[in-house]
């Protein structure tokens, strides 16, 4: 029977999958056979980071980012915490973790898939609003620049 490691050997194995290392480097940095680091990630469902080739626009949370949510949820820590470990803002660790399954069930490799899917889905465009779409045609009519529209805009004015 294979021995168990400790919980913290298992994180940062998670950890550092996540951040791109293969399970031959992870082996190799926590002196563990790669076999063991594969199981770890495989029994956690965690995926390689980019599975899909897409990386989260700037400012946005990376998989390495929701990683490290896990792994601060895990250890108890407050969102709080968590946030300032990220350099974000505790709402954002808040709504992440709340979108996603709550303390209990976060799963980062399905946040990060769900965010993925967000991402790829169809958006309306601005000027799909029928009304603003012909304020700005008529204000484009008139040679007016962004700005002299988003003043007519702000002062409720019409355009003459």
């Amino acid at each position: 029977m294979p021995r168990r490691r400790s919980p913290k050997m298992e994180q940062e194995i998670r950890r550092l999958r996540a951040g791109g290392y293969s399970y031959r480097e992870i082996a190799g940095l926590l002196e563990c056979s790669d076999s063991h680091a594969h199981r770890v990630c495989t029994i956690r469902n965690v995926l390689p980071p980019d599975t899909h080739g897409w990386a989260p626009a700037r400012g946005r949370l990376t998989m390495r980012d929701r990683e490290e949510i896990r792994a601060g949820l895990e250890r108890g820590e407050t969102f709080t915490a968590i946030a300032g470990s990220l350099a974000r803002s505790v709402s954002s660790v808040s709504r992440e973790v709340a979108a996603n399954g709550g303390r209990v069930r976060y799963e980062a490799w399905r946040a990060h898939e769900r965010a993925y899917e967000q991402a790829r889905r169809p958006k309306p465009t601005r000027l799909s609003h029928k009304p603003l779409a012909k304020r700005v045609i008529e204000g484009l009519e008139r040679w007016w620049s962004p700005e002299e529209m988003l003043a007519c805009a702000a002062s409720s004015r019409t355009i003459p």
